[in-house]
């Protein structure tokens, strides 16, 4: 069996390119864990892969979604795994790539969906979140559930608050109660490997990929959504990258001060999906600096996978 292969780390950190790599060594399929590259016409703000590297090695759940339909990390998961098994059954070796922490959880752990939802209680909480704001929401869960807030720390929503919050009031029991309780039964040994930066190298390659992404028509992607009737109160598109751009838009935000605001929020994008990668032990850490060679690190990376799926 070829043993699926994931590669995590926070934005700009290379994860494409060594996917490719990957792909090119392992005989493999590209299955994307980014909850954003999963819609269509979000292309230059999520650094998509180009068509030319889409071209080299087949891609999964990019550009599948319209903007206006909901997404959850439940359902990539179940497609996902539909997906692997697949993969492997056609001879090949899934590699799933993506920075989106919850997706990658989700496909390698599985995850639990929680009970029916209840329509009475998400509205008022619907309500009061845009009464009291997310910070009285989050102290009230930090109250009733501290596992589950802690976790959503490093990738904080709305949706998902409101949802933790529903389970705990509908069942009287914590969203992380009903996570413990869930059996699991792995049904694969998964190799997982992370693109380890230091935080300054990580930076100024966060600085300069947005650099890029503007110079690309950032500003001119964002404006078509626009007018095409997307707008940031969508789930999609309220996201580092494109709710400042929004902004800028509509004039609240000029330009320079707009490219500035991407960059400190990419930059702490990046700190919080560290956070989360760095909890999960399972994660082997190759390091990377400077300007690197990336067959160098594919070498490496490869190195590990085989050693990794050699049985035991």
């Amino acid at each position: 069996m070829n043993t699926p292969l994931v590669i995590v780390g926070p934005t700009a950190s290379g994860k494409t390119l060594l996917s490719l790599n990957m792909a090119h060594r392992l005989h493999g399929e590209i299955i994307s864990a980014d909850s954003r590259q999963v819609y269509k016409y979000l292309t230059i703000g999520t650094s998509k892969p180009s068509e030319e590297d889409r071209a080299t090695a087949p891609h999964h759940f990019v550009d599948i979604l319209d903007p206006k339909e909901v997404y959850s990390a439940g359902l990539f998961a179940r497609q996902a795994m539909e997906k692997v098994e697949a993969v492997i059954s056609g001879g090949r070796t899934p590699i799933v790539v993506g920075g989106s922490g919850l997706y990658i959880k989700a496909v390698v752990d599985g995850i639990f969906d929680g009970p029916a939802a209840q329509p009475e209680i998400r509205r008022r909480l619907e309500q009061r979140l845009k009464e009291e704001g997310v910070e009285s929401l989050t102290r009230e869960l930090e109250r009733v559930d501290q596992g589950t807030a802690a976790a959503m720390k490093a990738e904080p929503k709305p949706r998902r608050l409101i949802r933790a919050l529903e389970v705990y009031y509908a069942t009287g029991k914590p969203l992380s109660a009903h996570h413990g309780a869930q059996t699991r039964t792995a049904r694969f040994s998964w190799i997982q490997v992370g693109l380890d930066w230091n935080r300054p190298d990580l930076y100024k390659r966060i600085d300069q990929r947005v650099d890029r992404m503007f110079e690309a028509g950032l500003l001119e992607e964002v404006n078509w959504l626009k007018e095409n009737g997307y707008d940031s109160r969508l789930n999609s598109l309220n996201t580092v990258g494109y709710k400042e751009v929004f902004d800028h838009l509509q004039g609240t935000l000029n330009l320079a001060d707009c490219i500035d605001l991407v960059k400190r929020n990419t930059r702490r994008f990046a700190k919080r999906q560290l956070t989360w990668f760095r909890a999960d032990k399972r994660i082997r850490w190759i390091p990377v600096r400077g300007e690197p060679e990336w067959g160098t690190i594919a070498d490496r990376t490869e190195d590990l996978y085989r050693k990794e799926s050699l049985p035991s």
